[in-house]
């Protein structure tokens, strides 16, 4: 009589066993680490210590993949199930990278969740294996001859990202900007000016027991220091916004005005275009477009949490904006465009595992046919700001090159509006935010103008 299969719930109480399953799911269906474990703390209401803990094991085990793989490879024979090694990978990191759990602890779990999802066998193996390393320990990295080797299985990273970024920045920043992907990201949030002054919102905060600190960098931007923002009034009631710091660089460069015809261009979900619509002061308009419609939704939610009523949203490709929009029609034009995300891989390390050398140039395609539909909806005289998340030449400094290139009319102008260390840090109109420079994502931004 054939066995019935036992069934694995998501979430039974068992923190690894959770962490397990999102990571198997990333694995095999390509999803987003970053969604799956929203979708299982919101899901099942787990409480903040299990969720602090959950996050840790997924992100950790995931940003360490590669590293993770080093360390177990003299203790695996022949080939495994891919759960059976994720489970290790899961185990290992803890050993390695979190000092708090008694190793004891850690093989325990691994050994009882490989009964439940295998059977004694494995569990057997996986409990050999992980008392080996306890005995034994990891291999060093030092063994490790090649340097570009290294820094990759250490900071786990593929080896073609760490040899385009050491061409593009020297040895020096690609390994702080690698061990700075490693590292949990601040929790940052906009104050919508709208409603409230920044002490105003630091105040209502920590009424909620949240504390908030002002940002050095981006004086709307408040850091929390615990807590989670989108559980607190203060979100529910529209006076902040759940954004990166370096993703408010582009509305507030471009700096719209009050009365002003703008055009966010690749909107979704929308923390640009509502920044934008702040800035302006809730005054003129603005027309949100994404290809994808389902987005639209979450534009047009958070326009009204936030009380905001200037933003239109359509579904519009930006590459055939122009067959729909008027020529020569907006005041201002943001293309924040897709792009590889290399900056934003400490928030989705599964980014790092499945971006591929070639997808740069269909990349390069695609954010050089919105600037040209852009250029085509600017007024003369009109602003055009170009914004990307990743940290790659071809897709920031390249595509500027070459749009300029088949352009003249439009100009790099100088990025203005910023605090003077990123103002410091641009070149020629164009500034490249690193992850480890204050923290927050890679971030790029150009300005243009359109020459009357």
């Amino acid at each position: 009589m054939r066995k019935k299969k036992k069934s694995i719930h998501i979430w039974d109480g068992n923190v690894r066993d959770a962490a397990l399953s999102i990571l198997l799911a990333v694995d095999k269906n390509q999803a987003y680490s970053n969604l799956l474990l929203n979708q299982t703390i919101n899901k099942y209401h787990i409480e903040a210590k299990d969720r602090a803990l959950l996050t840790e094991l997924t992100y950790g085990t995931l940003q360490y993949k590669y590293a993770l793989d080093y360390y177990l490879e003299p203790y695996i024979r022949g080939k495994i199930e891919q759960w059976i090694r994720w489970l290790l990978r899961l185990s290992v990191y803890q050993m390695v990278y979190l000092s708090k759990i008694p190793e004891h602890a850690i093989v325990h779990e691994a050994v009882e969740i490989a009964k439940r999802r295998g059977h004694k066998g494995i569990a057997s193996m996986v409990n050999g294996i992980l008392r080996s390393i306890t005995r034994m320990g990891i291999p060093s990295l030092e063994k490790i001859k090649d340097p570009i080797e290294r820094i990759a299985i250490e900071t786990s990273h593929p080896r073609w990202i760490v040899e385009m970024f050491v061409d593009s920045y020297g040895l020096e920043k690609t390994v702080a900007m690698l061990k700075e992907n490693n590292i949990p990201p601040k929790q940052t949030v906009r104050v919508n000016t709208l409603k409230a002054t920044v002490g105003e919102a630091i105040e209502l905060l920590a009424q909620e027991d949240i504390q908030a600190e002002q940002s050095k960098v981006i004086p709307q931007c408040l850091n929390l220091l615990n807590g989670q923002a989108a559980r607190t009034e203060t979100f529910r009631q529209g006076i902040i916004t759940i954004q990166d710091e370096s993703s408010m660089m582009p509305a507030i460069v471009l700096n719209p005005k009050p009365g002003e015809r703008v055009l966010d261009m690749c909107a979704a979900p929308g923390g640009k275009t509502t920044h934008m619509a702040e800035i302006m002061k809730n005054e003129g308009s603005i027309l949100a477009t994404d290809i994808h419609p389902h987005k639209l939704d979450l534009i047009e939610e958070n326009c009204a949490r936030l009380g905001i009523n200037i933003v239109e949203t359509a579904p519009i490709d930006g590459r055939k904006a122009v067959e729909l929009l008027q020529p020569e029609s907006f005041d201002a034009i943001l293309v924040d465009a897709p792009c590889s995300g290399l900056g934003v891989m400490r928030r989705k390390p599964d980014i790092k595992y499945t971006k591929r050398e070639e997808d740069f140039d269909r990349l390069h395609e695609i954010q050089l046919e919105l600037l040209d539909n852009a250029e085509k909806l600017l007024k003369p005289g009109g602003r055009l700001v170009y914004s990307t998340c990743t940290v790659s030449k071809k897709e920031n400094e390249g595509t500027v090159e070459a749009f300029l290139a088949s352009h003249p009319e439009m100009k790099l102008v100088p990025i203005n509006h910023l605090p003077k260390q990123l103002l410091e840090a641009q070149h020629e109109g164009m500034l490249q935010v690193f992850p480890q420079d204050f923290g927050s994502d890679g971030f790029f931004v150009a300005a243009f103008e359109k020459v009357k």
